[in-house]
């Protein structure tokens, strides 16, 4: 069966991928005019102004008039706890002012143990804080900031319309956005100790943690319909273990959040761990020792990792699954179990997670993973070589999760061939893990060129020295195509613009894991916008837009051209933020004044807006 889908995979890309690379010569052919040619004939007449531009508005979100539930409230939800929780507080880590003063040291959880995390951690050069130390009450955005920018000469031209269902949103993370690192209660992360010392920190980014009543306010003014946010479990839970006490001040803190988004007319979508692990299972010997980053473990291969985000998730939907359409237990884990031992645990905790929101809850929201971007393209769609090694790509990337989640199938060969103390899974656990997913959520930044190596796969794979610097995909990655040519236009990252590959992709996934997908993220950063020394500058992003209006007429081509169900795209992100120690890497589609904390809405927020808006079939 599995040799099938392979070779039907591999038939499929070459086949695709050969309409993109057909050789032809001379002009491009134009469409049908619709004008019979003639010569032009010249005249005077009187000249008068009148070019003027006509003002329009951003449509915002319209209050609602219900709310829908999804699940049981919290009262009767945390009956399927096996214990109620304890909760309690902590106070703030402000390093030089709150060192450990507490005198519960007989306490396992008590403040002076949450202080102590923090001085084990030993967080570098930890000394900035914000603006705010407390929620920021909202203030209307003036009808002067909803007004279009001027068109683009050239715009998508379709007669598709989204379905009424298709959800459509923004997107960010906890540790990326919202600062206030080790205030009320909040324990270390990965992320804390992830840049080096001489790089930009979290420690304050966005300070979305105070301002996220105005953020919601200017993203409904605008019209954005979903939210979409990471819980810290660093928040929830500071000590992060099965029956450790809960934070009071954070689920009240995410319940309001929650409660605000809904308020303004919008939808909340939830990722449970975004790249932030607690500290505890990234440090070992009680927290005393540093991890090891190169190998971007994350802590999922901690052996209480199951157990502890099982447990924290539990927690989180008890409060929130009544009010919550959407949820992503994980975040492209793969960059983050980067061995078998992390992605297992990973597979293993999503389908308890899973299991627990339909079958205990009864919760009818939607629930899934999200899995990272780049799609490999075979260099040469004729060298079946090159096909394979695409498909062996896809496989180690997202073969590695989702073949028992999605299809209750075994591990791809190539992952159990290629990462150390890989296994199969059992016939019951295949049961037990298949069709835990309700969409298949994939963040498709861009493509990736992709060739054999020089060396074998067989040869690649049983290198597992840090010198082999293609392991594990063991295939060659390159951004340019067999003709010499960038891949598409160039961003101040990886990113290109890669529309017609997006269509590719969703095609692939629609087809290989049959489950409706979801653009959980994407997003461009425009070359060195970080640089641009005048604000409208920077707002104008031209570059951003065309990604945008590219990814999304792809989108529609491919849910009415090619029969795939696309249920939603989210864009990364809503503001510029802390790219994991990088703020010129600028992917917002706002401003945000570092020192001020100010917002300013970019071009391409209000063009992705009105393009959607205009398509959407209720419209």
């Amino acid at each position: 069966m599995r040799g099938a889908l392979l070779y039907g995979s591999a038939l499929v890309a070459l086949t695709e991928a050969q309409q993109l690379y057909l050789t032809t010569t001379g002009y491009t052919e134009r469409p049908q005019c619709t004008q019979a040619a003639a010569s032009p004939e010249y005249y005077f007449r009187p000249f008068s102004y009148t070019l003027n531009e006509t003002v329009r508005y951003a449509t915002s979100v319209p209050a609602p008039t219900t709310t829908k539930t999804y699940a049981a409230p919290y009262s009767e939800a945390v009956k399927h706890l096996t214990t109620t929780p304890a909760t309690t507080t902590w106070g703030n880590w402000l390093p030089g002012q709150t060192e450990i003063t507490a005198t519960d040291t007989d306490e396992p959880y008590g403040e002076a143990a949450w202080s102590s995390l923090w001085k084990l951690a030993d967080i570098k050069n930890y000394t900035t804080t914000g603006i705010y130390s407390t929620t920021v009450s909202p203030t209307p955005v003036p009808s002067s900031e909803l007004v279009l920018p001027p068109r683009d000469y050239f715009e998508p031209t379709d007669c598709y319309n989204f379905p009424d269902d298709f959800i459509f949103g923004v997107a960010g993370s906890a540790a990326q956005v919202e600062g206030a690192v080790g205030l009320e209660g909040r324990s270390p992360t990965i992320q804390e100790n992830l840049a080096t010392v001489d790089q930009p920190k979290n420690y304050v980014t966005n300070e979305n943690y105070y301002l996220y009543k105005q953020d919601i306010e200017r993203l409904a003014a605008m019209g954005v319909k979903y939210y979409s946010f990471s819980i810290p479990w660093t928040r929830i839970l500071p000590f992060a273990v099965p029956g450790s006490p809960v934070n009071e001040q954070a689920i009240k803190h995410y319940d309001d959040l929650i409660n605000t988004i809904l308020d303004a007319g919008m939808q909340p979508a939830v990722t449970l761990l975004h790249f932030d692990s607690p500290w505890l299972f990234v440090s070992s010997d009680n927290f005393s020792a540093t991890p090891d980053f190169g190998n971007a473990n994350g802590g999922y291969q901690n052996e209480t990792f199951v157990d502890s985000f099982v447990n924290y998730a539990k927690i989180v939907l008890t409060n929130y699954a009544d009010r919550v359409p959407v949820w992503f237990t994980f975040n492209e884990p793969f960059l983050y179990s980067f061995n078998f031992t992390g992605a297992n645990n990973v597979v293993h905790a999503h389908a308890q997670v899973y299991h627990f929101y339909k079958d205990e809850l009864k919760a009818t929201g939607k629930m899934g993973i999200k899995f990272n971007d780049n799609f490999g393209v075979p260099r040469d769609p004729t060298n079946s070589s090159d096909v394979v090694a695409a498909n062996r790509f896809q496989e180690i990337q997202l073969g590695l999760y989702a073949n028992p989640i999605f299809l209750g199938k075994q591990y791809p060969d190539s992952v159990l061939e290629t990462l150390p103390g890989a296994k199969p899974l059992s016939s019951d656990e295949l049961s037990y893990i298949n069709n835990t997913s309700d969409f298949f959520g994939i963040d498709p930044y861009t493509a990736t060129v992709v060739s054999e190596p020089a060396e074998t796969f067989t040869d690649c794979a049983a290198n597992h020295t840090t010198a082999n610097t293609i392991f594990p995909y063991c295939v060659v990655q390159e951004t340019r195509n067999i003709y010499g040519w960038n891949i598409g236009y160039r961003s101040h990252s990886y990113v290109y613009i890669t529309p017609t590959y997006l269509r590719e992709y969703l095609n692939y996934l629609w087809n290989t894991f049959r489950k409706p997908v979801l653009v959980s993220e994407f997003g461009f950063p425009v070359y060195k916008e970080d640089e641009k020394e005048e604000l409208s500058d920077q707002l104008f992003d031209t570059p951003r837009s065309i990604y945008y209006l590219s990814f999304m007429s792809e989108i529609l081509k491919a849910i009415h051209e090619d029969g795939v169900h696309v249920m939603g795209a989210l864009a990364w992100s809503w503001a510029d933020n802390w790219e994991f120690g990088d703020y010129t890497q600028q992917f917002g589609l706002q401003v945000v004044n570092r020192t001020t904390q100010e917002r300013f809405f970019k071009k391409s927020l209000f063009d992705l807006v009105d393009f959607v808006g205009a398509r959407m079939a209720s419209s």
